[in-house]
């Protein structure tokens, strides 16, 4: 065994921490962790006396490095020295300074390659070196690669086994975006793989790029590795397979129907089969199973190879950090200046600033807006969209040119070229693919000089744009060129679909990179833009486009759905950049729910809603990060920069907020689930308070900060138009106060109030109900899951009874009160003639309670129509007086005792009630409470007799076939005035299905719905207690 290289972490501090006991079981734990047995060279009585100087300097001198690493690491944490294991980890990942960690950045890589044995062959290190020079001449002028590859280096120690839960071998799975770099950090890991100086043993590496091979034909996976590495023999693959790492460069670019590649696998070397059938067996561990894979691939092709891949490890690679960003900028531009000027402009489009971690979008960009500022023009107008920038960028590189030169026919091929290839998925097109579309590989000249097209590094004569984002650009530019134009591009126009198909669900979902496409479409619908294309190129633009854009978004079968596609849509029309395009495009629209999950949705949401002129219902959910909270850290940049965004998001938030002023329909605003901060609070108050009253309706539910409750209902108090607010949470501290002088302001109309988890004290509650013995406006009051106790409760039951009380429908659901003052509950509902809705649901009255509440019922002034009782711990003892008051002619018509427990007796006296010609009950819930198919004999005499029972709900009930059959007489008789039944219904019970399918043959009015789940927010009677 070959001494190891140094280890990537200081392994002698480490094992001093350990005491005896734990070194000893760490010891025992090096063999149980050696799947290749790597110390079958030292003899066992060696590793047991050794302490841990001694041991240290085996492993560190004598074992495989790469080993070493891994099983430290597992065996700390087996012996539960999570805090040495970490220590470890972040040795690895560069969190502590390391001697000795490899390469660093291309120049060192270059060094390494030009001290390898003369004549040795090295595909991948033509490749790397190519990728490289890529870089220099296209996306790096004046600049060297460091900045992007420095920020791999984080990902560097998962290339070893040691991060794993278990030894070799591993899949790792690089994925990023497009143009971000997986492909040259996987190579850079290529050569580090190759030159690893831990062992003399075979240390193989074979590039396998999905691009290239998907244009070969049916091939065995032989000659597969042969073609990458012809000189390394087959046997010796075979015999040291642990050694072997195999690059699957491109997954994405395998272009297989979803699912297919699992159904084919193939496990013979010798077998001749389709090469993605090859891939897919290398991943599945069916060819190799003890190789090394890495294999990089966009986001959108994740899912299939996880159906593939064997326990993956995810690593996502981001591309340029935005400190190298504004590096870049620095570099590209050399005056700070300009450079900065230039980089916040860039910023202020967060769509853009999130494709420039592309090191080819931000040439794209410095290289548009070094133009932009020569000719003293602002670089934000550049930067507003995707759209602008590109089209800038391409305008930019070529000269404007006569209608009939050289142009015209250049961006006809280039568009065509970009189309067919992203309705290819690929991302390069051979030269026959060009001749097949009916262009001619001249005509690209042009874009070729400009490196906008490029031939492509790694499939030989093929032809591959800059980035992604360009080649859907280009092909947005191919469907709106007019139709005679495309005919002059070649021998017949290119046959490549239609824009309907293009847009539709099922495309974008086939092929992700069309949506995209969709955008810069609307973007071409600018006209300013069209103009420019069409002075700079000499092509016109179709005016059919804009129409068919519009039409799919609206209308029976339109590609995009004002739902399911809401933020590609609001995407979409954002490009446009064209106020009447989104007013055109929204008018049929009365309501939108936007989830705000970055700034990037903030944006498109902002200028969208300052063109919906018709809205009458906004809904908004703001995710945690759009806003900064106070005391974040400080790592994500200097303050002077934090700041800089923040005033930009503050910024396109105001816009948002404009929405109260421009659009005068806005009635119903809903902002749940969001984190907000100080500032944006205050300008959206600000926004409400200022602009003219239209909102009706305001729902405030589990927002932040913990103010925002209080400030929103600063503003509200005065606020003629509103009539119902929700204010829902368990930040709301110290904001009853404010609510009652909401309450009492003379302006004042509010009709519901639904104040949930609010915490108060008796004195707030107290001054709570002050306020609604004099509110002559408030009819709704619910106070759910407020910690009221028996002492609110009890003066809430006071202020019933005073004269001047308008409140009709009350909830006190989950408020943790018991029955103990139920006696001035009933006293007020005797004298209270306006009250007609009482929830007590979640509360522990129990039958003494009920009995209370039923004496104050029982009087002929009580006009209480629905009671809510649901989970109120009554028994049967509850229910003899609840049948006595029904039997009464009592008011009440609605009655809910959901999850209490009153069995066969406690429905025998309500069936009892229902019989008597006297009970007003139209509906009835006894969802869980223990009734069973003995008790349906009385239901169904008692149904059999009742002319005004329509709702009745028996779900969670155990009646089973039994019950059903009992009650089959009644239920299938038209004459029954029941409509809807809820019944506990097993699926797979074939007699009662019969049962119930006869009785709607029979009686097709009554409706019999199938009691699935328990509820668990929303109890069975909710629907039916309106507010």
């Amino acid at each position: 065994m070959v001494p190891s290289a140094e280890l990537g972490f200081n392994l002698r501090p480490l094992l001093e921490q350990l005491n005896q006991d734990e070194l000893s079981k760490l010891k025992s734990l090096l063999r149980t962790l050696s799947p290749q047995d790597e110390l079958q060279h030292i003899p066992q009585t060696e590793v047991e006396e050794a302490n841990w100087e001694q041991l240290a300097e085996i492993l560190a001198t004598r074992c495989p490095r790469r080993w070493v690493e891994m099983v430290t690491i597992q065996a700390l944490e087996k012996i539960s020295r999570t805090d040495l294991s970490k220590r470890a980890k972040d040795e690895l990942q560069g969190l502590t300074q390391v001697p000795g960690e490899g390469v660093t950045n291309p120049e060192e890589v270059k060094e390494r390659l030009e001290g390898e044995k003369p004549g040795e062959k090295d595909e991948h290190r033509r490749a790397v070196e190519t990728s490289r020079q890529v870089w220099k001449e296209h996306c790096w002028p004046k600049i060297r690669p460091p900045v992007f590859t420095q920020r791999g280096e984080r990902l560097r120690p998962f290339c070893n086994p040691k991060m794993l839960p278990g030894p070799f071998p591993q899949t790792l799975v690089l994925h990023g975006p497009a143009g971000v770099g997986k492909t040259t950090l996987a190579k850079k890991w290529m050569l580090e793989w190759r030159q690893d100086s831990l062992s003399k043993t075979l240390q193989s590496a074979f590039y396998l790029s999905c691009k290239a091979l998907t244009r070969q034909g049916t091939c065995t996976f032989a000659e597969l590795i042969a073609k990458s590495r012809p000189e390394v023999r087959e046997a010796e693959v075979l015999a040291q397979a642990q050694n072997v790492l195999f690059v699957v460069d491109g997954f994405e670019e395998l272009r297989v129907p979803s699912g297919s590649l699992i159904h084919d696998i193939c496990g013979d070397w010798k077998k001749q089969k389709p090469v993605p059938v090859l891939l897919g067996s290398l991943l599945k561990r069916k060819l190799l199973p003890k190789a090394t894979l890495l294999v990089t691939t966009r986001p959108g092709a994740l899912r299939e190879l996880r159906l593939l891949a064997e326990q993956p490890v995810l690593l996502e690679v981001e591309g340029l950090s935005e400190l190298g960003r504004r590096q870049y900028f620095l570099r590209h531009f050399g005056a700070g200046a300009q450079a900065l000027r230039a980089f916040e402009a860039m910023r202020s489009s967060p769509a853009l600033f999130r494709l420039g971690s592309a090191p080819a979008v931000c040439w794209a960009v410095c290289t548009c807006l070094r133009r932009q500022l020569e000719q003293g023009e602002d670089p934000a107008a550049a930067c507003r969209t995707g759209t602008a920038l590109f089209l800038r960028f391409l305008c930019g590189q070529v000269a404007p040119a006569a209608a009939r030169g050289p142009l015209p026919a250049a961006l006809r091929a280039a568009s065509a070229l970009a189309a067919a290839g992203l309705r290819a998925q690929t991302s390069a097109l051979q030269a026959g693919d060009l001749e097949r579309l009916g262009l001619k590989g001249s005509a690209l000249r042009p874009f070729l000089d400009k490196g906008i097209v490029q031939e492509d590094a790694d499939c030989e004569g093929c032809y591959a744009f800059v980035h992604l984002s360009v080649q859907q650009f280009l092909a947005a530019v191919f469907y709106v060129l007019d139709g005679e134009g495309r005919e002059d591009a070649g021998r017949r126009a290119p046959d490549l679909g239609d824009l309907r198909a293009l847009l539709s669900r099922e495309a974008r979902l086939r092929n992700p990179d069309l949506t995209a496409v969709g955008y810069f479409l609307f973007g071409l619908c600018n006209e300013r833009r069209a103009r420019e294309l069409e002075a700079t190129f000499g092509c016109r633009v179709s005016a059919r486009v804009k129409r068919e854009l519009l039409a799919s978004l609206s209308g029976a079968g339109a590609p995009f759905s004002w739902t399911a596609d809401l933020r590609e849509v609001l995407h979409c029309l954002y490009e446009s950049q064209e106020g009447s395009l989104v007013e055109e495009a929204t008018a049929h629209v009365r309501e939108l729910s936007l989830h705000l999950r970055n700034e990037v949705d903030l944006a498109h949401s902002s200028f969208c809603l300052q063109h919906c002129q018709h809205l009458q219902k906004v809904s908004l959910q703001v995710a945690k990060g759009v806003f900064v909270e106070s005391g974040r850290a400080s790592g994500s940049g200097s303050w002077v920069e934090r700041s800089q965004n923040d005033q930009h998001v503050l910024s396109l938030w105001m816009d948002l907020c404009s929405v109260f002023d421009s659009n005068k329909n806005l009635v119903y605003l809903d902002i749940s689930q969001s984190s907000l901060d100080s500032p944006s609070v205050r300008i959206l108050c600000e926004r409400i308070a200022s602009a003219p009253c239209n909102l009706q309706k305001v729902v405030l539910r589990n927002i932040s900060p913990a103010d925002a409750y209080r400030n929103f209902c600063t503003r509200f108090g005065g606020y003629e138009t509103l009539t119902h607010l929700t204010l829902e949470g368990n930040d709301q501290h110290d904001m009853l106060p404010t609510l009652c002088e909401v309450l009492r302001h003379p302006k004042c109309k509010l009709q519901y109030l639904r104040l949930v988890s609010c915490s108060a004290t008796a004195q707030q509650w107290a001054e709570l109900s002050c306020c609604l013995e004099t509110n002559q406006s408030l009819t709704c009051l619910n106070l759910t899951a407020n910690e009221l106790l028996d002492e609110g409760a009890r003066l809430l039951y006071l202020t019933l009874r005073y004269p001047k009380c308008f409140l009709q429908r009350l909830s006190l659901e989950n408020c943790h009160f018991t029955g103990a003052y139920c006696k001035e509950l009933s006293s007020a509902l005797i004298v209270n003639q306006r009250l007609t809705h009482l929830c007590l649901a979640k509360n522990d009255l129990g039958d003494g309670g009920v009995k209370l509440l039923c004496e104050g019922l029982s009087y002929p002034d009580c006009q209480l129509q629905t009671l809510v009782l649901y989970y109120c711990n009554i028994t049967c003892d509850g229910c003899i007086n609840l049948s006595m008051l029904l039997q009464q002619n009592s008011s009440l018509t609605h009655l809910d005792l959901g999850l209490n427990h009153i069995g066969v007796t406690g429905l025998k006296f309500l069936c009892e009630a229902l019989k008597k010609p006297l009970c007003n009950l139209r509906c009835l819930w006894l969802w869980g409470c223990a009734i069973t198919a003995f008790s349906c004999a009385n239901l169904s005499s008692a149904l059999s007799s009742n002319q005004n029972l329509v709702t009745l709900d028996l779900g969670q009930n155990p009646v089973g076939y039994s019950g059903v059959k009992m009650l089959y007489d009644v239920l299938k008789l038209p004459s029954c005035p029941l409509q809807k039944l809820r019944l506990k219904i097993d699926k797979s019970d074939a007699q009662t299905q019969k049962l119930l399918k006869e009785i709607k043959e029979s009686n097709p009015k009554l409706t019999i719905e199938r009691d699935d789940q328990e509820p668990k927010n929303n109890r069975p009677s909710s629907q039916d207690f309106i507010f």
